[in-house]
């Protein structure tokens, strides 16, 4: 008997010709190995799998674009559920709603919308799920004048561990709606699409790049001090990241970019703070959203090797913390070709919403401190995930909970860090929607 009958949609096994590049993750530091990975173009495919899977007793691991800086998103010996395949859009302009497939990616449900006049507050990265990044809450350069990826959320479809598909909102399974935003990655089940209400349109955004060729320690120091003195008032259609970077091709050196949903000079003036660093260099282009986000996906790599994570910040640094943080990119890693300690504006409309009205706590952090390296060779892995863990021991004492979409694999309370005080009415939500523990991975509701 064919023990994967019962499976629909493409079942890719170990010794297919493609299952070599049908198992990469994003991350390419991350290799693992799945004992079938299905790719769904159907929900009833996505049932199929999880009834499969628990009747052959294998690990379940839900993917849509594959972009899980730990690579929860596989497993060695597990059943993928791939659902890349579901990703239609409906756009309803009369209701103002947008309806999506859960398997879509952010270029193209930036395409779909953004092509009839709407921004939308996704990510950044073209190739990123747009679904991994909702329901982890969801940064992005339109977060502080929309809210995060899952504040504009409606309702969503999931598919429990039964194999039924739910309707998820306000009123029905609302509990489970409560938990989705910000703790939904893969543990309550597949979610195969999302509701969406539309922003208003806009005509043109302004995309602004700084950047700092050559710097020194002291001066991506004198930039934290201004950065966090500056955000605290910053107008609310205004977010960016910002990198302090130290990379094999340029040395120290200072880049950020984000929108400006206003006209390009008065982008100009809130950003001439800045300038008080020498050379520091400061440009704007008004542009239709589509394009400008166009702009900053091309900037991404197909994929890289890397260890990457980031904490929430909620207080000012003085000048000896500065000076701490700003040394840990000083010296990179062996084999390491770029370094970061990368800081993403909160604040804004972020913050409007209560830290227990969604899963999603740390609604009143300034900002986020990411810090990350990026190697090629694979000789150098570990030593690069050491020089990580070695900072990122300093910057925990100094900043409050992790951020669920940027995960980090050494954690040790990893739930109450990830979630804060939601913690507890997130595990009973677990327990009432996930009873068989069907869809539990590393670092997974327990």
């Amino acid at each position: 008997m064919d023990i994967f009958e019962g499976l629909t949609g493409e079942v890719i096994l170990p010794d297919d010709p493609q299952y070599d590049a049908a198992r990469q993750e994003w991350n390419r530091a991350i290799q693992k190995f799945p004992s079938v990975i299905v790719y769904c173009s159907e929900y009833e495919d996505v049932s199929q799998a999880i009834l499969w899977a628990q009747k052959y007793g294998k690990d379940i691991r839900i993917r849509s674009g594959g972009h899980h800086y730990e690579g929860y998103s596989a497993g060695n010996g597990v059943l993928v559920i791939d659902i890349s395949r579901l990703n239609d859009v409906t756009i309803n302009e009369e209701n103002g709603r947008v309806k999506v497939q859960a398997g879509i990616q952010n270029k193209d449900l930036y395409q779909a919308i953004g092509s009839r006049g709407y921004p939308f507050p996704g990510g950044t990265c073209p190739t990123v799920g747009v679904s991994g990044f909702v329901l982890g809450a969801g940064w992005g350069f339109s977060s502080r004048l929309f809210g995060l990826g899952c504040d504009s959320l409606v309702e969503l479809e999931l598919i429990n561990y039964k194999g039924n598909v739910l309707k998820v909102n306000e009123t029905e399974n609302s509990d489970l709606f409560w938990a989705c935003k910000g703790a939904g990655g893969g543990n309550f089940g597949v979610v195969v699409s999302m509701t969406f209400k539309l922003p208003p349109k806009v005509e043109q955004v302004t995309l602004f790049e700084l950047y700092k060729p050559g710097a020194t320690t002291k001066e991506l120091g004198k930039f934290l001090r201004i950065w966090q003195k500056w955000l605290v008032n910053l107008d609310d259609r205004m977010c960016l990241n910002a990198s302090m970077y130290n990379a094999v091709s340029e040395g120290l050196a200072i880049f950020g970019r984000g929108f400006f949903y206003g006209k390009k000079e008065e982008a100009l003036e809130l950003l001439n703070v800045y300038k008080k660093i020498n050379g520091f260099q400061i440009s704007a282009r008004s542009l239709p959203f589509l394009e400008a986000v166009k702009e900053v996906q091309s900037t991404y790599p197909p994929y890289e090797k890397f260890k990457s994570t980031g904490r929430f910040v909620y207080k000012e640094y003085d000048c000896e913390e500065v000076e701490a943080i700003v040394n840990l990119v000083k010296k990179r890693a062996e084999g390491s070709i770029f370094a970061a300690l990368t800081v993403y504006a909160m604040g804004g409309q972020i913050r409007n919403v209560g830290k227990t009205e969604s899963a999603f706590y740390y609604r009143k952090a300034r900002y986020i401190l990411g810090i990350q390296s990026v190697w090629e060779d694979p000789a150098v892995a570990e030593e690069n995930r050491r020089w990580v863990e070695k900072r990122f021991r300093y910057l925990k004492t100094i900043t409050k909970g992790s951020f669920i979409n940027f995960p980090y694999s050494e954690l040790k309370d990893y739930e109450k860090e990830y979630f804060g005080r939601n913690v507890d009415r997130l595990q009973r939500i677990n327990q009432k929607y996930d009873p068989k523990r069907v869809f539990a991975f590393p670092q997974s509701i327990r």
